[in-house]
Order: C-alpha cells, then structure tokens, then sequence
C-alpha cells in the first residue's frame, strides 16, 4: 500500500472523544431549554483548583464553550435572561463560583471570551457532594410549573442554580382564545383547573367546571367542581359535589382522591 493510500485509509478512523459532545433538551412550564456542552472526565485527576483553576474563565465543559438555548425569556437566580442563545461560563472558585451568561454563544474555549458581550454575571455558592461524580453533568430537576433547578455537578462539586420561567399570561391568552372560538370539543376542565390554581374569575371557572362534569361525570372533574364552589363559598353544594366526587372515587378505588374528598368534607361540615 502506497504512503498516500495508507493516510487515506487513516483519515477515514473514527475513535471515541475524550469529553463526549451532549446535547439536553427540557421543557420547563412553556419554556424550551437546550444546553449542549462536552462532557469531561475526572480519569483520575485533580480537576477544581488544579486542572481547572480557580479565578479564571471556564468554558464549562470541554472544547466549545457550554451553549444554552431559551425559547422564552426566563429569569436565573433572579436575573432576567431574553430568549435567545448563550455560552454558560463560569469562574469557580473554593468557596462561591461566578456564573456568566455571554452573547458569544459560538466561541471554542475561552479563547475569543469577551467581558463586554456578558449578559449577566452572578455570585452562587457550591456544594460539596458526598462521592465524586466521573463525569461533567448539567441537569434539571425539582420542577414546577414556572421553576426548575439546574445543577452543574462534576467531581465533588455541585453548584446549584434556580431556573424561573413564565407561562401564566401565555397560556391564559391561549384558553380564552380557545374557549372563545366555535369548537365543539373544547378543554373545559383544563381550563377550569388552570383558573382556579391562577386565581382567575371563579364564575368563568365554575361555567367550565359545570360544563365538564355534565361532558363526563368523573370523579377528578367533579372533585375540582367541589373545590370551586367551596371557595366561591357554596357550602352546601360543594359538599353535596365533594360526597358525589367521594362515591365515585370508591367506585374508582383511587385512593388518592378518595383521601382528598374526605378531607374537604371534613372542612365543609
């Protein structure tokens, strides 16, 4: 085989990468989130204050810098972040780690990082964890409706942030548009169960619970019919909707809502 011949077939071998590329997807309440960063490993090495110094930018992972995608505006640790895409940095140190949120998104390391395209920067504090993690990690967990936490944990090291998004306005312009139009199947108890949680016009609420219940009559449906008219201050049908809710929960046999109407009841007699 010629030399030429033999570099061919050499450009054409794959191996695996050393920090392997990651791609997160998440939905948090409306709100699509995607981080894609590469993922190092520990390999026996002393990474924070060593390997990674401490006081000075980090790209976060290996090779391009972390990236961060928003579909929305969301708000991190407090700090209000528009829709769009970011590089995560950081800045760790032992006892409080700088977060930067840069407008450099397409950037390979820190090599071309630049102060003045930062967003925000902020101030959290690490923690330790109680065995090492092998390899870099970013995760989302604890979710609600409007939050999540988001966590960078690698070695002995996690550090935590708050991921808050916003939904509630979005969403209540879409169900009014919806239960505003001529569709015959419309989602009368979500919209219900969404402006009762909201705090919105329980009258609207208690005009799309009836029309639920009178659509299906399920347990789950007429529980949150008891629990509108309870606050609506009907007692007395919100206790006749809790028992009815009650029997067909035993019928059902979920227990959970069989514990849930027993203890409205309790509060209604």
């Amino acid at each position: 085989m010629t030399s030429s011949a033999a570099l061919a077939d050499t450009a054409k071998l794959e191996f695996p990468a050393p920090s392997p590329q990651c791609t997160l997807k998440q939905r948090v309440g409306l709100t699509d989130i995607e981080v894609t960063y590469s993922r190092p490993g520990l390999k026996g090495r002393e990474v924070f204050g060593s390997m990674i110094p401490y006081g000075k930018v980090w790209r976060t992972g290996a090779n391009a810098a972390t990236k961060m995608v928003f579909s929305t505006d969301v708000k991190i640790d407090g700090h209000e972040i528009p829709a769009g895409t970011y590089a995560l940095m950081t800045i760790p140190g032992k006892d409080e780690w700088t977060v930067i949120i840069n407008k450099g998104s397409d950037q390979w390391g820190t090599y071309k990082y630049d102060e003045k395209n930062d967003l925000v920067r902020f101030t959290v504090k690490p923690v330790s964890t109680p065995s090492p993690v092998e390899t870099m990690t970013i995760e989302f967990d604890n979710f609600k409706d409007e939050s999540a936490d988001m966590k960078l944990v690698w070695d002995k090291v996690k550090v935590p942030m708050k991921l808050e998004v916003s939904y509630i306005d979005k969403l209540t312009k879409q169900i009014e548009t919806e239960m505003a139009s001529d569709k015959k199947d419309k989602p009368y108890f979500q919209a219900a169960n969404f402006w009762f949680n909201h705090e919105k016009d329980l009258q609207q609420a208690k005009k799309w619970v009836d029309a639920a219940v009178a659509e299906r009559d399920a347990f789950y449906i007429v529980h949150l019919q008891a629990k509108i008219l309870a606050k609506l201050g009907d007692k007395t049908a919100a206790l006749a909707a809790a028992k009815h809710s009650l029997e067909l929960a035993n019928k059902a046999n979920d227990l959970a809502y069989v514990k849930l109407n027993e203890s409205l009841i309790k509060t209604l007699q």
